[in-house]
């Protein structure tokens, strides 16, 4: 039974979760208008979107040394407010040299916050000893599909204004919940044995995870830099209607995962991101195909059926695989999150420059098919580390 601590800790978890969803669709789903107030084409749009993921990465390993001395509790005060400054300064910069250093900003607090949302995530449930992080992740896609319908309701507004008002909640949701978190001390594992508190335990178990985490997020990378540009340069969508696709994609990503946690429960994790890997791949053939705005809108829905299953169960294997809690295993897996939306931001917008954006969409296609052969990886043994194998 868990405590009235452990239920303060999951409220303040879902808030962050809730935070960096609302912050992160509040700037993706602004890309096409970033695009024309600036004045790029599809290639230098491409280089500035890297910035983020490149920068991400980074401070993700920074969380990472961060988190294990401090705990990921301070790391998350710290860097949501940052996260939400940045996305405030990107629709308040007038030219790309301003643009740039705020990108950066934005890329290094997401990293951050991925990985100790994530470090949260595991640790409460740790302590309730069930599945609960697809119903974390549900709430991060749930504000996402609020950020993204705010931009479609406020279209019609300055750019600075439609991303500066979900700021305010974002801010004022981080600072009154962070103190609930788990601390450092409830993050740990009792009677973990020292190696595995050292971090000495084997890459092998987690390369499936890490290469299902990578092809994910090229997917993601794809849907989310590039739906706006999609809707509007390909199928000439209206400026009400391109957000639709990113809510599509955000909608049926939550509505899975409000239902994950009960569905890995009774069938184990293997076989739901076995059957997600072959829904995505369905989605992103509809893109690739679809002849009008509404079909793309359901194949863009379709995707996100697909690949929500695979973050939350690839956060939760990491974990098992972690017996002291140090989030180490989080953090490698975290890692390849960046890794994804690199190579999907630099091959998807790469191929679109080169032929057309419909042809781009088949290299998330052939990938997330190969997330169905790494199924296998997601239900792990959880085992004790051997330190020579590092």
């Amino acid at each position: 039974m868990p405590s009235l601590r452990d239920r303060q800790a999951r409220l303040a978890t879902y808030v962050v979760y809730a935070v960096q969803g609302l912050s992160f669709a509040s700037l993706l789903i602004q890309v096409a208008n970033l695009q024309t107030k600036h004045g790029l084409d599809d290639g230098t749009l491409t280089l500035l979107l890297l910035i983020v993921p490149v920068f991400a990465g980074a401070g993700s390993v920074a969380a990472g040394t961060f988190a294990s001395r401090y705990g990921s509790k301070l790391l998350l005060r710290i860097a949501q407010p940052v996260v939400a400054a940045a996305v405030v300064l990107v629709g308040l910069a007038p030219n790309v040299p301003l643009l740039l250093p705020v990108l950066l900003l934005f890329g290094l607090g997401v990293g951050a916050v991925d990985a100790g949302m994530n470090m949260q995530g595991v640790a409460v449930e740790r302590r309730y000893g069930v599945q609960v992080l697809n119903g974390f992740h549900c709430v991060w896609s749930a504000f996402s599909v609020i950020g993204a319908a705010w931009a479609s309701v406020a279209a019609d507004l300055p750019l600075p204004l439609i991303m500066s008002i979900p700021m305010v909640f974002a801010v004022a949701g981080s600072l009154a919940f962070g103190r609930s978190l788990c601390t450092p001390e409830e993050e740990k594992v009792e009677d973990a044995p020292a190696a595995a508190a050292a971090g000495g335990f084997p890459w092998r178990p987690i390369i499936p995870l890490c290469l299902a985490m990578a092809f994910l997020y090229v997917g993601d990378a794809a849907v989310s830099n590039f739906n706006t540009v999609f809707m509007k340069n390909v199928l000439h969508a209206s400026a009400q209607v391109i957000p639709l696709a990113y809510v599509a994609y955000q909608a049926t990503t939550l509505a899975v995962r409000l239902g994950g946690d009960l569905a890995v429960r009774r069938y184990g994790p293997a076989v739901i991101v076995r059957i997600g890997g072959v829904i995505a791949t369905v989605g992103f053939l509809g893109v690739v195909l679809a002849p009008n705005q509404p079909l793309a809108i359901v194949a863009f829905g379709l995707t996100g059926v697909g690949l929500s299953v695979v973050a939350p169960q690839s956060f939760s294997a990491a974990g098992k695989l972690d017996p002291a809690g140090t989030g180490v295993a989080i953090a490698r897996v975290n890692l390849f999150n960046y890794v994804g939306f690199i190579v999907g931001a630099a091959l998807v917008g790469g191929i679109a420059d080169a032929t057309d954006m419909r042809v781009a969409f088949a290299a998330p296609l052939v990938l997330a098919s190969a997330i169905i052969a790494l199924a296998a990886g997601f239900q792990p043994k959880r085992q004790a580390p051997d330190p020579s194998t590092t």
